[in-house]
């Protein structure tokens, strides 16, 4: 019984023996042919580890091959590590091969892994900071075709500007995008032609406007570079400042006519008030004059009144009467008040 048991012992082991060798045996041979330094068991313990011996291994084989030691941070627990918290080993790998062939010294292991851990593509990083990128300004997704901008003498001016940026390596984690360089770009732009005096000046020295962004420093706290910022198209625009006038002019040419509307409207309103005015003193002395025959009769009866004072009160209105006809022309009786 026992010899069996030894020998059913003996075929399993040499099945786990024959099945590691299966697995781990190409792998170990890889590692080996290229000095990888990662043995059979670390292989064996990977698995334990849920780490991808087929990912560290060829890592490791890809740094080695390029020159990246252990002296650089490329070491098989750093891999394993970094493999453990989700980052993207072979990319990295890639990356810092890459920086290495560019001679981009700032990017080491620590670095790369961070800026991989943050989201960030590091290899399309390394890339741009070796091959600069252009971006349009405005972006294509802004839904504008020019950037419009209005100097000093009230001119117009649509500008297309292509600004190349390389990646900042260093700022890469939490620096702003490109969303930011375009935004700031633009309001560069505009800011720069607004402060010139006339339009032919900005037609004229069109580097004017770059030099003046530039100088602002509007990559600061981006994970981008700039490079240059030239101005690929710029056109006259519309006549803003003479439209502004002009409806300013409009504008003030309604407020005065509403205002000697009104005081037309005034004076209309006093005109009627004066008439009515007549009116009523023409009432009082209609009213005044009727009262005058009966004073008269009561002086008559009492004797205040003789008949030739009466006598004289009617020459002198006779009188009157012909010096008002000569004065107006007009019949006796028949004068009005003007």
């Amino acid at each position: 019984m026992l010899p069996l048991i030894l020998i059913g012992l003996g075929i399993f082991a040499f099945l786990v023996v024959f099945a590691m060798l299966a697995r781990y045996l190409r792998l170990w041979l890889q590692s080996y042919a290229s000095s990888a330094g990662i043995g059979l068991f670390d292989l064996v313990a990977m698995s334990f580890k849920k780490v991808s011996p087929t990912v560290i291994v060829r890592s490791k084989i890809m740094a080695v091959q390029a020159g990246l030691g252990d002296s650089t941070g490329i070491t098989k627990q750093a891999l394993e590590a970094h493999y453990l918290a989700g980052g993207r080993v072979p990319l990295v790998v890639q990356a810092l091969i890459a920086a290495n062939k560019a001679k981009i010294k700032e990017l080491d292991w620590k670095l790369a892994t961070a800026i991989d851990l943050a989201g960030r593509d590091v290899r399309e990083a390394v890339q741009t900071s070796v091959y600069p990128k252009v971006i349009d300004c405005p972006g294509k997704n802004s839904g504008r075709e020019t950037l419009d901008a209005v100097a000093k003498n009230g001119v117009q001016l649509k500008v297309r500007a292509r600004v190349t940026v390389r990646t900042n390596l260093n700022q890469l984690i939490g620096g702003a995008m490109e969303e930011t360089i375009i935004a700031r770009v633009g309001e560069g732009i505009v800011s720069a032609i607004g402060a010139a005096e006339r339009h032919t000046d900005v037609l004229e020295n069109p580097d004017m406007i770059s030099k003046t962004v530039l100088a602002r420093r509007l990559d600061s706290n981006t994970a981008f570079e700039i490079v240059s910022i030239d101005i690929a198209d710029i056109d006259v625009g519309s006549n803003i400042g003479a439209r502004l006038q002009a409806d300013q002019a409009e504008a003030d040419t309604r407020v005065a006519r509403a205002n000697a509307e009104g005081r037309r409207a005034m004076a209309v309103a006093k005109e009627q008030e004066m008439i009515a005015s007549i009116e009523e003193s023409r009432a009082a002395l209609v009213e005044a004059e009727s009262a005058v025959p009966k004073a008269v009769a009561e002086s008559l009866t009492s004797g205040q009144l003789g008949i030739f004072d009466y006598y004289k009160l009617r020459n002198l209105q006779a009188d009157t009467d012909m010096r008002r006809t000569i004065a107006t022309g007009t019949t006796p009786g028949t004068a009005s008040v003007q």
